[in-house]
């Protein structure tokens, strides 16, 4: 084989290799260049049709991963020739059907042309090689690949000293973003940058531009992930729907300042129709802000603005949104000002050495600021929003915490009695350690409870401070088949108070209290359904005894309430939460739980547990008149949790009482998505019998995206409450899916009215989502519909996760 090596002008002694005249099989096994069975076809295909294959054709693992509405992706062929990154200078291997060298001056290729330098590999159907200058001419129909990228092109100019290149009336496919198009230029005049004249872009199959980016020049910066364009039209099939002079767009998953897409829509606030404009701000690798300002017909102007740091300790977010003259607000509240303001911060951080910190702090400038404006504010709250933060410290055997909290209450019916304390501070203590065969552990908690007293009276009055320690001796033993654990403490309270109005407002509270906990723990194998378990049965039996004075509503109410009866708290000694109330009890409680899990997997595929409490005593302390119970023995207080099939999830829970032979409480909820996360199906049933016929609780709830076809989906969900026997809140849309573009459109009604008393009226807005992929999405419907439905997350990543299947 014939080989002509010469020095080029830059003084680089890398050779120039090719040869001619020979078959091409021998040749390219001789040189291990890149391999075409057939000549380049005049009529050569764009560079998106080459590398594409339906989905009937590709590979059943790769198939597999596709979303059903694709109908198909890119597969590009491994090339040995072009794997790793492009090199400049690197030595060039050619081959063709003949060749001819004109000593010291230039090369001419014929016929079949493949060039290969370490990175890239370009085919065509003639090249002249110019040894001075470096440069190949190549005639097409010509391509050139690298990793991830392929072009091709009528003709081409390529620097073999830099690596850079221009083709003429090219098309381009990039594949990990899946970006495909055309235009008349394309030019690498560096590295890792791209630029494309009078061209278009878009993600979608090969010959369906159901959207494109148009655009004189384009400027794709491939080491940054963002691309830069001017005289900008999106269009939808062939219709210009928007013009930008100039933008710039992500062409990855990083970060990138610009413009996000306009939202626009309609709610009940103001007079309905609103439009907003967001723009990010990638400020630095550890921080970015949102601008997002809106006008809402009807009030005016509304700005919210989203900041987000990151740093070595933790993360921190901050949230703001201002109005400055709500006309709709003025107009429907005289006198009050149209200045209108949210404020949300999260911070969370962690120092090191088993200590960490928080901040959560909300505030808006009145009580109908979350239903009317906000947006961004991530309050789930609509009577207290909660300010609070601290620090914990946290090791093998102790812990500390210190807080600072309070509230701003923004439901307009809540009387001053009611409203929550702040406490400034609260420090909580507990450490448990092993002193031979015994356990010693303490719990404490100091706080400073305080409030606006100044139009209250009685105990409603009183401030102040608590001191609460719980000192603990216990005797664990422990083994394979069980465990027993006797215990006694000393629940000592002291309370120091003003504005205590029965007296002095210094005393203190002493209860003993003793515990017997025992579990027993048994299993077999056993077969259900063709599949082998591992049954469990593991009964427990757990006492409690506490002798505290019966009147304690003496003690003003800073935090305590009844503890919510389920099978979770049967195994507790005190009936109420907080600090100010300690329940007498002598009491035993026996239950029995039952566990399935796969002997082959070891996943739990079944629980069942029930217990009753048996009472030896009656109940006589009360928290102001809730509390007191004669009855010798509690409800059944049950749950089952069920997952029949990796897909579906069946959880019971609820409380059966035997003397009235009638369910107490009860909630049932049933979720199920397909494999592939296509169909999401959810079933609710609430129901609290209550005191009286006022107090019952009734709803009943459904939901479901299911899919009409490959491409659409309905969403709906409706929620229906038996007490005020009507709709409280539904949502009803659809959505449409492609390989490159989705369009989501839901309407969602909810009930601002709760009480028998107020019927309320039906709350209505419209949100939808816009997603092209590869540059991302507008509209809000995903928050929405995570909160609705469980698996929706999952089903989102899966909808716009890659669809790249290169090997």
């Amino acid at each position: 084989m014939p080989q002509y090596q010469n020095a080029r002008a830059t003084g680089s002694t890398q050779p120039f290799v090719a040869a001619r005249c020979m078959p091409l099989t021998a040749l390219l096994a001789g040189l291990g260049l890149l391999s075409l069975a057939m000549p380049v076809s005049a009529q050569q295909p764009s560079a998106a049709a080459m590398d594409w294959r339906p989905r009937a054709e590709l590979p059943p693992e790769v198939r597999d991963r596709l979303p059903r509405f694709c109908e198909g992706g890119y597969l590009q062929p491994p090339v040995a020739s072009v794997e790793g990154s492009p090199e400049a200078g690197a030595p060039v291997n050619a081959s063709a059907l003949s060749a001819r060298y004109e000593m010291d001056t230039r090369l001419l290729l014929q016929g079949d042309v493949q060039l290969s330098q370490s990175g890239m590999a370009m085919t065509g159907h003639e090249a002249v090689y110019d040894q001075v200058t470096g440069q190949v001419d190549i005639a097409g129909p010509m391509t050139t690949r690298s990793s991830g990228m392929l072009l091709t092109g009528q003709q081409a100019r390529y620097d073999v000293n830099s690596g850079f290149f221009t083709i003429e009336d090219a098309t381009f496919l990039f594949h990990q973003s899946e970006m495909r198009g055309q235009a008349s230029q394309i030019r690498r005049p560096e590295n890792q940058i791209i630029e494309i004249g009078q061209g278009y872009l878009t993600t979608c199959a090969p010959d369906r531009n159901d959207w494109s980016l148009v655009a004189s020049d384009i400027r794709l910066n491939q080491a940054e992930g963002f691309g830069t364009a001017s005289n900008i039209r999106l269009q939808v099939k062939d219709v210009p729907v928007f013009y930008w002079p100039w933008a710039s767009f992500p062409i990855d998953d990083r970060r990138k300042t610009g413009f996000l897409y306009p939202t626009f829509g309609t709610s009940n606030a103001g007079s309905g129709l609103f439009l907003s404009t967001p723009y990010y701000l990638n400020l630095a690798p550890h921080y970015d802000t949102t601008l997002t300002p809106q006008y809402i017909h009807g009030r005016g102007l509304f700005n919210e603005v989203e900041g987000r740091y990151l740093s070595e300790l933790g993360e921190s977010v901050l949230r703001v949104g201002f109005i400055d003259d709500d006309s709709e607000y003025e107009k429907e509240f005289p006198g009050e000002s149209g200045k209108r303001w949210g404020l949300d911060i999260e911070s969370r951080a962690s120092f090191g050495g088993g200590w960490t910190g928080n901040v959560d702090y909300a505030a808006v400038s009145d009580n109908d600021y979350l239903s009317d404006l906000n947006q961004t504010l991530d309050i789930g709250s609509a009577t207290h929003l909660l300010r609070r933060g601290g620090i914990r410290y946290q090791d093998e055997w102790q812990f500390f915490e210190a807080y600072l909290s309070g509230y701003q209450t923004i439901a307009d019916d809540i009387a001053d009695r009611s409203k929550p304390y702040d406490q400034l501070p609260e420090i909580i203590y507990g450490a448990v350690a092993p002193v031979g065969p015994f356990e010693l552990g303490i719990d404490s908690q100091y706080s400073w409870f305080d409030r606006d007293n100044a139009d209250l009276t009685g105990l409603d009055k009183a401030v102040g401070q608590r001191t609460r320690a719980v000192p603990e001796v216990a005797l664990p033993l422990r083994s394979i088949w069980g465990y027993i654990r006797p215990s006694v403490s000393v629940d000592q309270t002291w309370y120091e108070l003003d504005d205590y109005e029965l007296g002095d407002g210094s005393f203190d509270r002493t209860v003993p209290v003793a515990e017997w906990d025992s579990g027993i723990y048994l299993d077999r194998e056993t077969s259900l359904f063709g599949r082998n378990y591992n049954q469990s049965l593991e009964p427990r039996l757990y006492h409690a005894w506490s002798d505290p004075e019966e009147d304690q509503n003496y003690i003003p109410n800073f935090d305590a309430g009844l503890r919510s009866f389920r099978f979770d708290n049967l195994f507790q000694p005190n009936r109420f939460v907080g600090g100010d109330r300690i329940g007498d009890a002598n009491q035993t409680v026996v239950a029995l739980t039952s566990r399935f899990n796969d002997m082959v997997t070891g996943v739990e595929t079944a629980r069942f547990s029930v217990g009753q409490v048996y009472y030896h005593d009656d109940r006589e302390v009360t928290l102001f008149g809730r509390g007191a119970e004669t009855r010798s023995e509690s409800p059944y207080a049950g749950e089952a949790v069920l997952r029949p099939l990796d897909t579906l999830d069946i959880r019971v829970s609820g409380l059966w009482d035997p003397r009235e032979n009638h369910t107490q409480e009860g909630r049932s909820v049933l979720a199920y998505h397909s494999p592939d996360y296509r169909y999401l199906v959810s079933a609710g049933h609430t129901y609290s019998r209550g005191d009286n016929p006022d107090n019952r609780f009734e709803q009943m709830d459904v939901g479901a995206i299911f899919p009409v076809t490959d491409n659409i989906s309905l969403i709906g969900r409706w929620v229906y409450d038996s007490q005020l026997d009507q709709t409280v809140g539904t949502l009803a849309g659809f959505e449409y899916n492609s390989c490159c573009w989705s369009f989501q459109l839901i309407n969602q009604t909810y009930l601002t009215g709760d009480t028998l008393e107020d019927e309320g009226e039906m709350d209505n807005r419209i949100v939808f989502q816009i997603q092209l992929k590869g540059l991302g999405g507008s509209g809000g419907t995903s928050s929405t519909l995570s909160d609705v439905f469980l698996g929706y997350n999952e089903r989102e990543r899966r909808r716009f996760g890659t669809q790249n299947i290169n090997p």
